[in-house]
């Protein structure tokens, strides 16, 4: 689904395909996730993602992959809200 009523943080449209800087996210989304994996989902505060697809909500969806210890990938998929991300 996607949405011309898209919007970052300050108001600008965003939609698949932009550039955006996350600037925020929820604690209480932070805390949700395992112990171990709380500072891989704070350390994405600051980074830039693409928009790949924006789900049934209207949120749009960016992603992360890590290496672990061991060498296994992990991949972790947000959906962002609009005081969370800022369009580049």
């Amino acid at each position: 689904m996607q949405d011309s009523k898209l919007i970052d943080c300050h108001g600008k449209p965003v939609t698949v395909g932009d550039i955006v800087r996350i600037v925020s996210l929820n604690q209480e989304f932070i805390d949700n996730f395992p112990e171990d994996e709380q500072p891989l989902i704070e350390s994405m505060i600051g980074q830039f993602f693409k928009i790949y697809g924006i789900d049934e909500f209207g949120q749009p969806w960016v992603s992360k992959e890590w290496h672990d210890e061991a060498g296994n990938l992990q991949t972790h998929i947000i959906a962002l809200d609009p005081e969370e991300m800022e369009r580049i």
